[in-house]
Protein backbone atom coordinates (compact mmCIF):
# COMPACT_ATOMS: atom_id res chain seq x y z
CA UNK A 1 0.00 0.00 0.00
CA UNK A 2 2.81 1.90 1.05
CA UNK A 3 4.35 1.31 -2.82
CA UNK A 4 3.27 4.19 -4.85
CA UNK A 5 3.99 6.74 -2.11
CA UNK A 6 7.64 5.23 -1.51
CA UNK A 7 8.06 5.12 -5.75
CA UNK A 8 7.00 8.93 -5.69
CA UNK A 9 9.33 10.12 -2.73
CA UNK A 10 12.38 8.41 -4.70
CA UNK A 11 11.25 10.27 -7.52
CA UNK A 12 11.29 13.73 -6.27
CA UNK A 13 14.49 12.80 -4.38
CA UNK A 14 15.58 11.81 -7.41
CA UNK A 15 15.07 14.34 -9.29
CA UNK A 16 15.84 17.15 -6.87
CA UNK A 17 19.22 15.66 -6.76
CA UNK A 18 19.76 16.28 -10.75
CA UNK A 19 18.00 19.57 -10.47
CA UNK A 20 20.37 20.35 -7.41
CA UNK A 21 23.53 18.60 -9.34
CA UNK A 22 22.87 21.09 -12.83
CA UNK A 23 22.15 23.96 -10.31
CA UNK A 24 25.95 23.44 -9.17
CA UNK A 25 27.75 22.44 -12.20
CA UNK A 26 25.27 24.24 -15.15
CA UNK A 27 28.21 23.28 -17.49
CA UNK A 28 27.83 19.90 -16.75
CA UNK A 29 26.84 17.84 -19.99
CA UNK A 30 24.65 15.47 -20.62
CA UNK A 31 26.89 12.62 -21.07
CA UNK A 32 28.52 13.32 -17.55
CA UNK A 33 24.88 13.89 -15.67
CA UNK A 34 24.00 10.49 -17.21
CA UNK A 35 27.21 8.77 -16.27
CA UNK A 36 26.25 10.00 -12.71
CA UNK A 37 22.99 9.33 -12.06
CA UNK A 38 20.78 7.77 -15.08
CA UNK A 39 21.79 3.82 -14.68
CA UNK A 40 20.42 4.07 -11.07
CA UNK A 41 17.33 2.50 -10.55
CA UNK A 42 16.43 4.54 -7.17
CA UNK A 43 17.32 7.11 -5.35
CA UNK A 44 19.78 5.11 -3.01
CA UNK A 45 21.77 4.11 -6.32
CA UNK A 46 21.51 7.64 -7.26
CA UNK A 47 23.32 8.68 -4.02
CA UNK A 48 25.41 5.83 -4.37
CA UNK A 49 26.81 6.38 -7.95
CA UNK A 50 26.77 10.72 -7.14
CA UNK A 51 29.66 9.84 -3.96
CA UNK A 52 31.40 7.82 -6.71
CA UNK A 53 31.76 10.13 -9.18
CA UNK A 54 32.79 12.56 -6.24
CA UNK A 55 35.38 9.37 -5.36
CA UNK A 56 36.90 9.75 -8.74
CA UNK A 57 36.92 13.31 -8.83
CA UNK A 58 38.72 13.54 -5.90
CA UNK A 59 41.11 10.79 -6.80
CA UNK A 60 41.97 12.36 -10.30
CA UNK A 61 42.24 16.20 -8.98
CA UNK A 62 45.32 14.61 -6.40
CA UNK A 63 46.73 12.76 -9.23
CA UNK A 64 46.69 16.18 -10.96
CA UNK A 65 47.74 18.60 -8.06
CA UNK A 66 50.27 15.70 -7.97
CA UNK A 67 51.69 16.56 -11.78
CA UNK A 68 51.05 20.40 -11.17
CA UNK A 69 53.61 19.93 -8.57
CA UNK A 70 56.12 18.21 -10.36
CA UNK A 71 55.32 20.82 -13.62
CA UNK A 72 56.02 23.61 -11.50
CA UNK A 73 59.27 21.69 -10.15
CA UNK A 74 60.19 21.37 -14.45
CA UNK A 75 59.13 24.58 -14.62
CA UNK A 76 61.60 26.52 -12.37
CA UNK A 77 64.41 23.94 -13.65
CA UNK A 78 63.94 25.27 -17.23
CA UNK A 79 63.82 29.23 -15.92
CA UNK A 80 67.14 28.34 -14.33
CA UNK A 81 68.45 26.46 -17.22
CA UNK A 82 67.30 29.68 -19.50
CA UNK A 83 68.69 31.83 -17.03
CA UNK A 84 72.22 30.48 -16.81
CA UNK A 85 72.13 29.90 -20.89
CA UNK A 86 71.59 34.29 -20.96
CA UNK A 87 73.95 34.37 -18.51
CA UNK A 88 76.91 32.50 -20.68
CA UNK A 89 75.67 34.55 -23.55
CA UNK A 90 76.21 37.93 -22.17
CA UNK A 91 79.86 37.12 -20.60
CA UNK A 92 80.80 35.44 -24.32
CA UNK A 93 79.27 38.18 -25.72
CA UNK A 94 81.21 40.93 -24.08
CA UNK A 95 84.01 38.90 -23.84
CA UNK A 96 84.01 39.18 -28.10
CA UNK A 97 83.23 42.32 -27.91
CA UNK A 98 79.66 41.75 -29.74
CA UNK A 99 77.21 44.25 -28.45
CA UNK A 100 74.90 42.70 -31.14
CA UNK A 101 73.95 39.86 -32.57
CA UNK A 102 71.07 39.56 -35.45
CA UNK A 103 69.70 36.47 -36.72
CA UNK A 104 66.71 36.06 -38.59
CA UNK A 105 64.74 34.97 -35.70
CA UNK A 106 66.04 37.21 -33.03
CA UNK A 107 68.01 40.18 -32.15
CA UNK A 108 70.22 39.67 -29.00
CA UNK A 109 71.91 42.88 -27.38
CA UNK A 110 73.73 43.31 -24.33
CA UNK A 111 73.23 46.56 -22.64
CA UNK A 112 74.08 47.74 -19.10
CA UNK A 113 70.75 47.46 -17.03
CA UNK A 114 69.45 49.95 -14.12
CA UNK A 115 71.74 50.33 -11.15
CA UNK A 116 70.40 48.23 -8.10
CA UNK A 117 70.65 48.56 -4.35
CA UNK A 118 73.09 46.94 -2.50
CA UNK A 119 72.78 47.06 1.70
CA UNK A 120 75.93 47.33 3.14
CA UNK A 121 75.34 47.39 6.34
CA UNK A 122 70.85 47.50 7.20
CA UNK A 123 71.76 48.70 10.77
CA UNK A 124 73.34 51.54 9.68
CA UNK A 125 69.48 52.42 7.73
CA UNK A 126 67.48 55.19 8.89
CA UNK A 127 64.24 54.04 9.95
CA UNK A 128 62.40 55.98 6.91
CA UNK A 129 63.91 52.94 4.80
CA UNK A 130 62.93 50.29 6.84
CA UNK A 131 59.58 48.59 6.00
CA UNK A 132 57.71 47.75 9.26
CA UNK A 133 56.33 44.13 10.60
CA UNK A 134 59.57 42.71 10.40
CA UNK A 135 62.16 45.83 9.47
CA UNK A 136 63.15 45.59 6.32
CA UNK A 137 65.15 47.69 3.83
CA UNK A 138 63.27 49.23 1.17
CA UNK A 139 65.20 49.18 -1.78
CA UNK A 140 62.87 51.39 -4.20
CA UNK A 141 62.88 53.36 -2.00
CA UNK A 142 66.66 53.35 -1.24
CA UNK A 143 66.74 53.38 -5.12
CA UNK A 144 65.39 56.31 -5.92
CA UNK A 145 66.92 58.35 -3.17
CA UNK A 146 70.35 56.86 -4.03
CA UNK A 147 69.72 57.50 -7.71
CA UNK A 148 68.93 61.05 -6.95
CA UNK A 149 71.91 61.88 -5.05
CA UNK A 150 70.89 61.60 -2.07
CA UNK A 151 73.59 59.89 0.68
CA UNK A 152 72.17 57.24 2.84
CA UNK A 153 74.50 55.63 5.52
CA UNK A 154 74.11 51.47 5.21
CA UNK A 155 73.82 51.51 1.46
CA UNK A 156 75.30 51.92 -1.92
CA UNK A 157 74.49 52.04 -5.93
CA UNK A 158 76.17 49.00 -7.03
CA UNK A 159 77.63 48.62 -10.33
CA UNK A 160 74.98 48.21 -13.06
CA UNK A 161 74.98 44.59 -14.06
CA UNK A 162 75.06 43.46 -17.98
CA UNK A 163 71.77 41.49 -19.39
CA UNK A 164 70.55 40.21 -22.37
CA UNK A 165 67.84 41.53 -24.02
CA UNK A 166 66.38 39.26 -26.93
CA UNK A 167 63.74 40.52 -29.21
CA UNK A 168 61.56 38.24 -31.28
CA UNK A 169 60.66 39.17 -35.04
Amino acid sequence: MNFPHTTSLERTRFVELRRRLLELHPDLDDQTLADTLEGATDFKEALAALVRSALEDECLAKALKERLDQMRGRLNRLEARASSKRQVAVENMEAADLRKLQEPDFTASIRLGPPSVTIVNEDDLPIDYLLPQPPKPDKRAILEALSGGAFIQGAVLSQPKISLSVRSQ
